[in-house]
């Protein structure tokens, strides 16, 4: 591999029992409540609880964040296509009757604005300004000026020096005569990836860059590159612009003050609201997939032991006195509104 550091370069018991009231204080309450609810002798087969706490804690932990994620991306969908049936209604009905706009029409080209840029905390940072959805992070898609392919596969042999951030964090790339397009994309993605930038070949004979969300007003102010004066100037650190991919819905660039401003607002709003469409199908496709995970990570051979357990739980509970108290705290601790939408989701 071709990619040299730069002067200042960047290394890479179960409880006791429950009925135990001597044992109960702050600490033993949490433990026994957590085989309150099995109270009453339960004799299930051997390896029947193992399985069943290992397919609960699978389930909880990777699985619960990815339905959270998706959940979190359904809302704010289904809610930016509400407002944008609503808009489309509005307008096709001014058009329609060929009146201007007024301060309702705007209002709701407003609102609508105004969940578009809240997108990133109402998704849950799981869309993309393209509307694509990720449980790992939203990223924005980014060029930079003069790191085309045409640009950057001919010359001599020459080295670069890439600053984001500022300081002297410093990644250095290896140009040379002969290099295949994935070559250069490839010697590009290797020293950009720990300032937290990757790289891979776009269309249009450009590298396409992307970088999280979070980063990217950061990356965008500071990259610089220095070159030998083959492809970049020598000398000093110059800024190089860098450019986000345009987002999918933009509306703030939408008018109302004519019959014309209304007819192409109706019209950029008929394809925002079909990419909303299309992104929430996606969405669901991946809550059908999560839900495949959870099936096939739900513990087997374990439903005897579960009717056990619930059958304990209702005899304890109707028995009035301390034990009914602490097997229903106990079934409630860790119940969350979240937990509770995430698996009605599943239904």
């Amino acid at each position: 591999m071709q990619i040299s550091p730069s002067s200042t370069p960047t290394v890479v018991v179960p409880g006791a029992n429950a009925g135990n009231a001597s044992a109960v204080d702050g600490t033993s309450l949490g433990l026994n409540g957590e085989n309150a609810a099995t109270a009453t002798p339960v004799n299930p087969t051997p390896n029947s609880a193992a399985p069943l706490r290992r397919g609960l804690g699978n389930w909880d932990q990777p699985l619960q964040g990815d339905i959270s994620g998706a959940q979190q991306a359904l809302d704010f969908l289904e809610q930016s296509a509400a407002q944008l049936r609503n808009l489309k209604a509005d307008l096709s009905s001014r058009l329609a009757a060929r009146q201007r706009a007024d301060g309702v029409l705007e209002s709701r080209v407003r609102q609508f604005s105004n969940t578009w840029r809240n997108r990133g905390n109402a998704s849950g940072g799981t869309l993309d300004s393209q509307l694509n959805f990720s449980n790992k992070g939203a990223s924005t898609q980014f060029t930079v000026r003069g790191m085309n392919l045409a640009n950057l596969r001919g010359g001599a042999r020459e080295v670069l020096a890439i600053s984001i951030g500022g300081g002297q964090n410093l990644r250095s790339v290896v140009l040379e005569p002969g290099l295949s397009d994935e070559q250069i994309a490839q010697r590009f993605d290797e020293a950009l990836a720990p300032a937290g930038v990757r790289v891979k070949l776009g269309d249009g004979a450009q590298l396409e860059f992307s970088t999280p969300e979070a980063q990217w007003a950061n990356v965008r102010d500071t990259i610089a590159v220095q070159g030998s004066g083959i492809r970049f100037p020598t000398g000093q650190l110059n800024r190089v612009k860098a450019e986000a991919e345009a987002p999918a819905v933009d509306p703030d660039t939408w008018q109302t003050a004519d019959m014309e401003a209304i007819r192409a607002t109706l019209q950029q709003v008929v394809q925002a609201l079909a990419q909303v469409e299309r992104s929430i199908g996606s969405v669901q496709q991946a809550l059908n997939q999560v839900n495949a995970r959870v099936q096939s990570a739900a513990p087997k051979g374990s439903k005897a032991g579960m009717d056990q357990v619930a059958q304990n739980f209702v005899s304890t509970a109707r028995q009035p006195g301390y034990q009914s108290l602490l097997s229903i705290t106990s079934a409630l601790a860790g119940i969350s509104r979240e937990r509770v939408i995430s698996l009605l989701s599943l239904r």
